[in-house]
């Protein structure tokens, strides 16, 4: 298990049957034997970031986070777009990071998928605005928007465009590859 590398998944909705959810979940079936991904379900668990609270381990919950993401080799991220922005449950969770480090020079993948044709584009930006200010490394291939997201998944979480697969194994790749 020496080669396996440690994926944190983190989807930025909370929705129960959200696109992004299961759009994450099929990227995890289609990685090689070589990743171990965990998937991040304390989103809706982090209290409102406070300052006053960010002394030094934070709350139990914004701990975990931390532990889990500075176990992590690398980061993928699936989100969608609320109100022409980044979900406020995960620029929350960001917001728990800034002063910890835990992102620093972290590998890390951006997905925005939408239902809408502009594939989530100003979540996409400012989502990485605020990664870029943690000082994650975005990865050179790693970042993807997918228009009409619920033409291209189908119910059961498969991705049913060959296009999008393919995109998809290339982000994959290129995250495996700056990780090793």
């Amino acid at each position: 298990m020496g080669n396996t590398l440690r994926i944190l998944a983190i989807s930025g909705s909370l929705r129960e049957k959200s696109s992004n959810t299961a759009l994450m979940k099929a990227i995890i079936a289609l990685s090689s034997g070589d990743i171990q991904f965990t998937i991040y379900g304390g989103l809706g668990d982090l209290p409102h970031f406070n300052p006053d609270l960010d002394l030094d381990d934070g709350p139990s919950s914004v701990q975990e986070l931390r532990l889990q993401l500075k176990e992590a080799d690398g980061v993928l991220i699936c989100t969608p777009e609320y109100g022409n922005g980044v979900p406020g449950v995960l620029k929350n969770a960001l917001d728990w990071l800034v002063s910890s480090g835990e992102f620093m020079n972290k590998p890390t993948a951006v997905i925005s998928a939408s239902p809408t044709p502009m594939g989530g584009d100003k979540a996409h930006a400012s989502l990485l605005l605020t990664l870029n200010m943690i000082n994650a490394e975005i990865i050179e291939g790693g970042t993807m928007m997918i228009p009409h997201i619920t033409l291209k998944l189908n119910k059961e979480g498969v991705i049913t465009d060959f296009e999008t697969k393919q995109r998809l194994l290339a982000v994959l790749k290129a995250l495996e590859k700056v990780c090793h």
